[in-house]
């Protein structure tokens, strides 16, 4: 035996299966590795000329089959020594769970650095920068700094990628200060060292880092390309800092660097996302004047930008031109017009979208799918669903795609199957989200099972910390639908105990809670306490608790409640309307109210027909109208009636009546 592990280590090719491309007698070496002769006998790694070609291929497939971490970790090594020759990101990615692997065998760097002795590998310099390297790739933080301290105490004076590695990795670790004291004190760098720092802090929107780095690299008489440009203009561009982005862009014109699509791009996808869509415009034509042609990318961001300002028309506009000069349309571009479209409304343009995907051999995605899922289930047009796979749609679901359908089921009265696709995905491997619990809680109290509801809610509390405020809404909604208003309070207030992340929408709901079953103080105490903690109440929560204060005919909160939804820019909904008006009724029509309300209606807060009727009665109960109302009538009024002429005779009654 000890004859055989000796031929490998002279020549490993003596073992190599041709018909499997890899080295399978060499794994039965391993069982032997505990054997004290077999120590004895092992020196080094003698080498040889080998008889056959080393490919990463080959050595890839024999490292997935190899059966001892440690002969795979020596055999990866013994490779990276041959001349010409490089292992692939693969072998590394693959070697990186192997050292993960011994290094908890082993407990520590040092650990596996001596087994590896143990058995014949003569430990160098490159031993310990190999290991780096993995560790790096692999997100071992921890095993990076062991490593690096190693290799000092070897006596080894690190050069530029060491530097390198040690500032990404303390970037990633979150202690970019250090990096920067770091990179400032090392007396090696090369243009990567820079690079690298700049595409830290860029994703860290660390602009006072960019520009420091970027001087920094100008004075080490390191210049930045295309590439490091483009990501410092992004960096600028997401947060609106033109001004320096335009700085960027002449020290590119300096340095004689030409702008190219990419960072046209950048800019105006930069402006686009601020709302600035004439300046991205203005853009595009000095783009297209210089000579460059902007691809599906560019205009992408401007039908976009065009959708997000309400200029639908513009941005099909845009897509016509797009479609003209020949630039073929990507599924990215048809995810955003079917987003942009069903946001705008638009849900018939938006299926069309969806439907010319196969006129144009483009396979939709997950996001495609769950996109036009959302809209016909905002659209009512639940019937649709069908029609989505009648053109032979193969869909690879993701946990996106299932909560979709999760949300879909539930809107479209099919809780049932919703519960069971549910359980489809946690049986296919996947892992539940909030989206998923949301989807979950959804459909057991659609279907009336109340108890599991609360039973899976109480076990997502207890599984999850940070639970999202909607999760908790949905199970307080879920109660109150299912009638069980004071369970649902119950859980409300062991939420607020529990300090637990609740919202308007939480707050809102348990009020309406507690109206219906009957526990108007308690309701109207809440609200009290839901403004005071900073949750600004919504339309929904006004026109509730407006009608809770008509029903107990409390005038002063009734006309509080109307002045903070004028303030708010609330519309009052047409039943809470009836209610306010059987309030007057039965309050003899008080004053500040009434002209509380020809106030809101001035505001557009309210219908026409709305204030015919209030006016019609309140005149007839000898209301008195305040003089700043009675301007805005006549004035409001007399508008009316040039632009309307129908019921223009009851109109003009009141006008009369005014002034």
């Amino acid at each position: 035996m000890v004859r055989k592990w000796r031929l490998f280590l002279t020549d490993p090719f003596h073992f190599f299966n041709p018909k499997t491309c890899s080295f399978t007698t060499l794994f039965s070496l391993s069982k032997h590795l505990q054997n004290p002769r077999f120590y004895r006998e092992i020196h080094t790694f003698q080498e040889k000329k080998s008889r056959l070609v080393l490919t990463p291929q080959l050595v890839e497939s024999t490292l997935l089959n190899c059966n001892s971490d440690l002969i795979a970790l020596g055999f990866f090594l013994w490779c990276a020594k041959q001349p010409n020759f490089f292992h692939h990101r693969r072998a590394f990615d693959h070697m990186v769970s192997v050292v993960g692997r011994l290094t908890q065998k082993s407990g520590t760097i040092r650990g596996v650095i001596d087994r590896l002795g143990s058995v014949g590998c003569v430990v160098k310099a490159q031993t310990f920068l190999i290991l780096f390297r993995i560790c790096w790739r692999g997100k071992l933080y921890r095993l990076v700094f062991d490593v690096c301290q190693e290799l000092i105490a070897f006596g080894y004076v690190p050069n530029p990628f060491v530097y390198n590695v040690i500032i990404d990795v303390l970037f990633k670790i979150g202690r970019g200060e250090v990096a920067l004291r770091l990179l400032k004190e090392i007396p090696v760098s090369n243009f990567l060292t820079f690079n690298i720092a700049l595409s830290n802090l860029c994703k860290l929107n660390d602009l006072v880092g960019v520009v420091d780095v970027l001087r920094m690299m100008l004075g080490k008489g390191y210049f930045p390309n295309d590439e490091t440009f483009s990501m410092v203009l992004n960096c600028f561009c997401k947060v609106g800092r033109f001004a320096e982005a335009f700085q960027a862009l002449g020290l590119m014109s300096i340095l004689g660097i030409p702008f190219s699509v990419t960072v046209w791009g950048i800019l105006i996808d930069g402006y686009c996302r601020k709302g600035q869509i004439s300046k991205a415009s203005d853009l595009l034509e000095n783009m297209v004047e210089t000579g460059c042609s902007p691809n599906v990318v560019i205009y992408t961001s401007l039908i976009k930008g065009f959708m997000e300002s309400g200029m639908v028309n513009h941005a099909l506009a845009m897509l016509g031109i797009m479609e003209a000069k020949g630039c073929a349309y990507d599924l990215v571009l048809y995810n955003v017009l079917i987003d942009c479209l069903f946001k705008v409304g638009r849900f018939d343009d938006a299926l069309g979208m969806f439907f010319d995907l196969e006129k144009r051999n483009i396979v939709p995605d997950s996001y495609t799918f769950s996109s036009i899922l959302t809209a016909i289930c905002s659209s009512r047009r639940l019937s649709l669903f069908p029609k989505l796979f009648s053109n032979g749609l193969v869909l690879h679901p993701d946990l996106f795609v299932y909560n979709s359908l999760l949300s879909y089921f539930c809107k479209a009265g099919f809780p049932s199957f919703a519960v069971k696709l549910y359980n489809d995905m946690l049986d296919d491997g996947f892992i539940a989200d909030q989206y998923s619990f949301v989807g979950l809680l959804n459909a057991l109290c659609s279907s009336g099972r109340v108890d599991e509801a609360v039973d899976v809610y109480g076990r997502i509390l207890v599984s999850y910390s940070n639970v999202d405020a909607h999760i908790h809404t949905v199970i307080i909604g879920g109660l109150i639908k299912a009638g069980k208003f004071h369970r649902a309070v119950r859980l409300f207030k062991k939420a607020i105990v529990e300090r637990y992340t609740l919202d308007a929408v939480s707050y809102t709901l348990t009020i309406y809670g507690l109206l219906r079953g009957g526990r108007i103080t308690e309701a109207c105490t809440l609200y009290s306490q839901m403004k005071e903690l900073g949750f600004a109440p919504n339309a929904y929560t006004y026109n509730i608790i407006l009608s809770c204060f008509c029903k107990e005919r409390d005038t002063e909160m009734v006309r509080q409640t109307i002045q903070e939804m004028i303030d708010a820019d609330v519309e009052l909904r047409s039943d809470t309307f009836r209610r306010i008006t059987d309030f007057l009724f039965k309050s003899n029509f008080p004053h500040p109210v009434f002209n509380l309300l020809i106030e809101m209606w001035g505001a557009g807060l309210m219908r026409d027909k709305a204030i015919y009727v209030l006016l019609s009665n309140g005149l007839a109960y000898g209301v008195k109208i305040n003089d700043m109302n009675c301007r805005l009538l006549k004035a409001k009024l007399e508008d009316v009636l040039l632009s309307d002429t129908s019921g223009s005779d009851d109109f003009s009654d009141m006008a009369a009546s005014v002034g």
